[in-house]
């Protein structure tokens, strides 16, 4: 609960700090993601081939964001997703619904590195084959770094690393047999590029 506070108490401030000149933005991102879950040990005695921590590994991601920067600081939503399998059985979706606050500092005229926090919410999705779908969820919280290069006024690439805490968790439901147990996605790594437009 602490580190929630801070990361709020984090992006407040970075939005009182922001001048009036700030340029608004919009971008996309691409990138790959490594989730971690942790299995119930009912999960782990029905399932012991199920390796829930290769489902999403190194798997594409995308995302959209929007925020204003000012040239010192940043802030943004962003809305992400990563969908991937595991053998093809294993399936788990992952999107995230996240706010976000970076502290810029320019390295030369048109580059600039950032570091930052971040707070919003999670949703998991369990669609494997053979078990009945299930939704869960939770927070994500957690903290980016990350570099930005200017090509024009308007045109400005990024490259990041984010780590992120969640607890967003689901069930396995075998169909005509019932629970097999559940899963609780608890961590996640993702580097990504993106480009932000500025208008």
């Amino acid at each position: 609960m602490r580190l929630i506070k801070l990361t709020v108490l984090a992006a407040s401030m970075g939005v009182a700090g922001m001048a009036a000149a700030a340029d608004n933005f919009a971008g996309l991102t691409w990138g790959e993601s490594t989730s971690n879950y942790d299995s119930s040990k009912r999960l782990q005695q029905q399932m012991p081939g199920a390796k829930m921590d290769d489902v999403i590994k190194n798997s594409g991601t995308w995302g959209v964001r929007a925020g204003r920067d000012n040239g010192h600081d940043r802030v943004y939503l962003t809305y992400e997703q990563v969908s991937d399998d595991y053998h093809s059985t294993l399936k788990l979706r992952q999107e995230n619904l996240l706010g976000s606050y970076d502290r810029t500092f320019s390295v030369t005229d048109s580059a600039r590195l950032y570091a930052g926090v971040t707070g919003g919410m999670t949703k998991v999705s369990q669609e494997s084959k053979g078990y009945s779908r299930d939704t869960g969820y939770g927070y994500a919280i957690g903290a980016q770094v990350g570099g930005l290069l200017a090509l024009s006024q308007a045109v400005e690439l990024e490259a990041g690393f984010r780590y992120l805490k969640h607890n967003a968790d689901v069930d396995f439901k075998e169909r005509g047999v019932g629970r097999t147990g559940n899963a609780e996605l608890s961590s996640s790594k993702q580097s990504f590029i993106g480009v932000n437009v500025k208008f």
